[in-house]
């Protein structure tokens, strides 16, 4: 019996790289916890591999079962054989076979290049000085690009990053996830960690009123207010375009590096148009934390509140 077209298609992809992983998303937005998993394996030992998203085809994401005889996803592929699901693996990982398996796919990572500013340096400095024992400070950035920082003993496979006289442990994956990456500290209303890694993929930025008041002022920047022609007759933010059905597709077109901020009343409304705006292609998308009634309350005590 002839094969059909989507076993060729699928027998075709399995063959198109050293290493090719069919997952729900992609390598940089996992859609389900297995294939984030397989991805943050991957990601500790090759550097490049081919991920089809299953979710973009149902044939394919039926079809690659039964052509597998595998009945869940992810399923991962070196040199067109099929090796396992999830939960083969991390079993290979554990054992310690899966750098042969991959073959010479696999390559040792360099630790990557991380700024670290004289604020962030005093406070992990501040931090390393609770330390107990071997423990060292240790950065982990996930698949999905979620930072983490947090005292750990060292592991075999960690490489170590210098910088700002501190010695930071990462894992594998981090390292290839976190190059270029700048921390900082910032104090105010919303203290922590700033994270500024080039490598993450573009995202929806929350900022504070202050800061969005500064950057509306600058050129080119577009200004958005989602509220209700009823609220905005309440109060309204100078040169604030109010964006509705209207002119949405308008806006659409706008040059997809063009800087889009976004406010509502407190900043979950603005949040969703946000996103919606991120989704097609805007690279520089920011978020009002807080609204237009923390702009009342934090740059312009005459805007009413409601």
């Amino acid at each position: 019996m002839a094969e059909s077209a989507t076993h060729q298609r699928i027998e075709a992809l399995t063959k198109s790289d050293k290493v090719v992983l069919f997952m729900k998303g992609n390598r940089a937005q996992p859609q389900c916890g297995f294939s984030a998993t397989v991805v943050g394996i991957l990601d500790q030992y090759v550097p490049d591999y081919t991920t089809v998203n299953v979710l973009a085809d149902p044939e394919i994401r039926e079809g690659v079962k039964e052509f597998s005889d595998w009945p869940t996803i992810p399923q991962l592929y070196v040199d067109g054989e099929f090796v396992g699901g999830c939960d083969i693996v991390r079993q290979l990982d554990d054992e310690g076979e899966l750098i042969a398996t991959l073959g010479d796919a696999a390559k040792p990572p360099e630790p990557p290049s991380i700024e670290i500013t004289e604020a962030a340096a005093a406070v992990f400095k501040q931090a390393m000085a609770e330390a107990e024992g071997d423990e060292q400070l240790r950065l982990v950035v996930s698949p999905t690009f979620q930072h983490e920082l947090a005292l750990d003993l060292p592991r075999p496979s960690d490489l170590v990053v210098e910088a700002a006289g501190l010695k930071i442990l990462v894992d594998p994956g981090t390292t290839r996830r976190a190059n270029g990456l700048r921390i900082d500290h910032v104090e105010g209303p919303q203290v922590g960690f700033r994270m500024d890694n080039p490598n993450a993929p573009a995202q929806v930025q929350q900022i504070g009123v202050k800061e969005a008041a500064a950057l509306v002022k600058e050129d080119g920047v577009k200004f958005f207010d989602v509220r209700t022609p009823r609220e905005r007759s309440i109060a309204k933010l100078e040169g604030a375009i109010h964006l509705d059905g209207d002119n949405v597709g308008e806006m659409m077109e706008l040059p997809k590096d063009t800087p889009l901020v976004f406010h509502c009343h407190h900043g979950h409304r603005s949040f969703q148009a946000a996103i919606r705006f991120l989704e097609q292609g805007f690279t520089k998308v920011y978020n009002v934390v807080g609204g237009i009634d923390a702009w009342s309350q934090q740059v312009d005590p005459s805007i009413p509140r409601y």
